[in-house]
């Protein structure tokens, strides 16, 4: 059974950091590409992050979503199978809950598009940034 595992949320003041985990059991996700959404009360889903897959020829492509550029940085473990997301200079309009994702395309152009068929959605860790 593929599982992924959130955590990471929590409160925190305008300024401050945070880093969620994105634990794959269940699948490699050298094989995947690993996202991440997230949504606020009242408004759209939005992608906001993505590695790529590997395909063993150099880095992993990652992206992210203009409002977080620079802020945000994704990154991969590969021995423990999770992926992170390192977020800084957090401001209030970040408050949602934060979802990870994978898919087998091995791109991120569904995270890009924001499309929701992805192959695996992990439950929400849920960020709250103070003002």
């Amino acid at each position: 059974e593929v599982q992924l595992q959130a955590s990471g949320g929590g409160l925190v003041q305008t300024g401050g950091s945070l880093r969620l985990s994105c634990a794959a059991l269940g699948l490699s996700f050298d094989d995947y590409a690993i996202g991440w959404f997230r949504q606020a009360p009242g408004k759209e889903r939005e992608g906001i992050s993505c590695i790529s897959s590997s395909d063993g020829s150099g880095p992993r492509t990652t992206y992210y979503e203009d409002s977080v550029k620079g802020r945000f940085t994704i990154s991969g473990d590969n021995a423990k199978n999770t992926v992170y997301l390192e977020m800084s200079s957090l401001k209030p309009e970040d408050t949602a809950n934060y979802y990870c994702v994978a898919d087998s395309w091995g791109s991120c152009a569904k995270v890009v598009a924001n499309r929701g068929d992805m192959d695996y959605w992990g439950k929400g860790t849920q960020v709250t940034v103070s003002s």
